[in-house]
């Protein structure tokens, strides 16, 4: 079970602040943006779970019920008065898990989807009145101490020799909420030690892989920053700041200033980064600003980026976009950007370093939605802060679909969908990409989803495409057909269970892929979850096989709400990994917290029988306190 209130704290039927909690007094926060609808940094950038705040909850329960008491400053709800009476949107949530129900106030129409119960353009209106809090400032100091040994292979290739490395560290991080709906951040000498590991991923497509923003000095009010390009793809990606080829990078210190000032939405961060291992270091800024306009759910903005080393290169990326709300459900979003680098000529009149799309599309789960969208990749088109896996292409998209919510049937929701793509290549106009997938999407009243997808395919190779140094796509175009399908059963059981598969042909071969996951809720204080993930691909007439085994094992208990182990262990066998991290975390109170983090990593398998490997290739050991002062 839990019980939740989510508000709108700048009123602007847009974003949102929630708060869940369950019997167990667990804390839970989130923010929602996009008025739920999704999009942008993966499956659903419209809800953020990383995001933390500072407040309380006590809950307490007897043999008929459980109550629960919420007490949130008013500091962290980042809210406009007027007269020292502030308007907030109010949506109050409550789970029963035995019957697989959410109760909403106020009451909420089903056609806008799974996320309904989180859309604050459909909250209720309160007003709070004398609302005045004062602007304390939140300094949070941090230690740090720890241990790491690498083992890694001598010169002449004949022995692992060891690398001992000691670390002794202090930052600090400030927080001034310089009015109730502007908030800056300072740091120096970040840390971000206790951050978990990102999930192992095995990449069958010709793109690059997505890993979301885990870290927490980026997360208040992240969706400012937000100009989406196109599913995961941002003009503004903040894992570009302190991580390089996927090691972590030192960052020496930075800003950030997020809030609202009169009826315009703000976001500016600056942060330096030092050299590491050949690259220089590096000053990252973005400035975002939007303004709603027409009615609540319209707005225009604009976006600078830079990326500037400190061997003189820089990169230089705006933007100004729109969505308009023009009636109904039905919504016109429209994005103009442009780059601008060291290393070429600018020419802010050519097509070349610029980017565009316009999308139409009806956000309704009941009856007909649908959205018809077309961008523009120019081939110099090159944000160096953002995420971009498509250069010099143009690309068709359009989905419709149509959804259902009997009212007497077992079925809670039935959709039927057809997606469609025809993404070709600037520089000859040639296929790039062609999808056609008919979907099939069925959720009973208890629980249960069933997802099925046929596609077609077709897809224009430029290069050979490796999937492993062995096995290749040779360049060329091919047409192919498969199938996928996945079923999950009730979250609200002790097991549930997700699984999914994926066959039929691939390019000139073929491929049967198998996922399983399952999720074991042995009690409110422990939660086990495993997975399991098998991937084949055969290419007879070439006569190459790629096999994968992709096995993750994640386990948290809470002692108490103060007290809690977690512990991640990944098994990636084409990168010959097996990952393992540890931690305990210990939090009297918000802003106090102590770490004891333990990574481990080593190979699956002895790749190099000539020398007699280490039981561990690297393995860390790291304390971490942080205290938060309030003056």
């Amino acid at each position: 079970d839990s019980f939740g209130i989510i508000l709108d704290t700048f009123n602007d039927n847009e974003n949102a602040l929630a708060f869940f909690t369950m019997p167990s007094g667990l804390k839970i926060d989130f923010t929602v943006s996009n008025d739920a609808a999704g999009g942008g940094g993966g499956p659903d950038n419209s809800i953020n779970y990383t995001w933390n705040s500072y407040w309380d909850v006590k809950t307490t329960r007897d043999e008929q019920s459980w109550n629960v008491e919420m007490r949130i400053p008013l500091t962290s709800l980042r809210f406009q008065s007027v007269n020292q009476i502030a308007q907030m949107g109010l949506i109050i949530n409550r789970r029963i898990s035995h019957l697989n129900e959410i109760d909403t106030y106020p009451s909420i129409d089903r056609r806008y989807g799974g996320n309904a119960r989180m859309k604050p353009s459909l909250a209720s209106k309160v007003f709070f009145e004398n609302m005045e809090p004062r602007n304390p400032v939140y300094v949070s100091p941090y230690v740090l101490a720890g241990y790491t040994r690498n083992f890694v292979v001598n010169e002449t290739n004949t022995a692992y020799v060891k690398d001992n490395n000691p670390e002794y560290d202090a930052g600090l991080d400030v927080k001034y909420n310089i009015t109730n709906n502007l908030t800056l951040d300072l740091t120096a000498n970040t840390d971000f030690a206790q951050v978990e590991a990102d999930d192992q991923q095995v990449n069958l497509t010709l793109y690059s892989l997505f890993f979301p923003e885990k870290r927490l000095f980026f997360q208040e009010r992240s969706s400012i920053f937000n100009f989406n390009l196109g599913g995961p793809q941002e003009l503004f990606y903040s894992r570009n700041i302190g991580i390089a080829d996927g090691q972590p990078v030192r960052i020496l210190g930075g800003a950030r200033l997020v809030g609202r000032v009169g009826k315009w939405d703000l976001g500016v961060l600056n942060m330096n980064t030092a050299q590491f291992n050949g690259h220089p270091a590096e000053n990252f800024g973005v400035a975002r600003v939007r303004k709603q306009v027409i009615n609540p759910n319209s707005y225009v903005g604009a976006i600078v980026s830079s990326r500037i080393d400190f061997d003189g290169k820089y990169n230089v990326a705006y933007g100004i976009d729109g969505i308009w709300r023009m009636f109904g459900d039905d919504y016109l979003d429209v994005k103009l950007a442009q780059s601008m680098e060291s290393e070429l000529s600018s020419n802010v009149a050519s097509a070349d370093p610029s980017f565009f799309s316009v999308a139409w599309e009806r956000r309704s789960d009941k009856g007909l939605g649908y959205e018809v969208k077309y961008a523009w990749f120019g081939k110099n088109f090159n944000p160096g802060t953002g995420f971009l896996f498509n250069r010099e292409i143009r690309e068709v998209r359009g989905e419709i679909q149509y959804g259902l919510f009997p009212e007497t049937s077992s079925v809670f929701w039935r959709r039927f969908s057809l997606d469609f793509a025809y993404v070709s290549r600037l520089e000859d106009g040639k296929l790039e990409n062609l999808e056609l997938a008919p979907q099939y999407l069925m959720e009973w009243k208890n629980g249960f989803n069933l997802f099925s997808s046929f596609n077609y395919l077709r897809e224009g190779v430029v290069r050979d495409f490796h999937l492993s140094p062995e096995v290749f796509v040779p360049a060329g175009d091919y047409s192919f057909v498969n199938f996928f399908g996945n079923f999950s059963t009730p979250s609200n059981k002790k097991v549930v269970a997700n699984t999914g598969f994926e066959m039929g042909e691939f390019f000139d071969g073929n491929r049967f892929s198998a996922e399983l996951e399952t999720n074991f809720n042995i009690s409110q204080s422990f939660q086990l979850t495993g997975s399991y993930k098998y991937d084949q691909v055969k290419f007879p007439e070439r006569n190459q096989n790629f096999t994968n085994n992709l096995a993750r094992l994640k386990f948290t208990y809470m002692l108490n709400t103060h007290l809690s182990v977690s512990s991640y262990v990944q098994m990636n066998e084409r990168d010959n990994l097996v990952i393992t991290n540890l931690r305990l975390r210990y939090n009297p109170r918000d802003g106090n917290d102590f770490f004891l983090v333990f990574n481990d990593l080593r190979n699956l398998r002895d790749e190099n029988s000539a020398i007699r490997p280490p039981s561990y290739l690297t393995r860390t050991i790291m304390l971490k306190y942080t205290h938060t002062l309030i003056l």
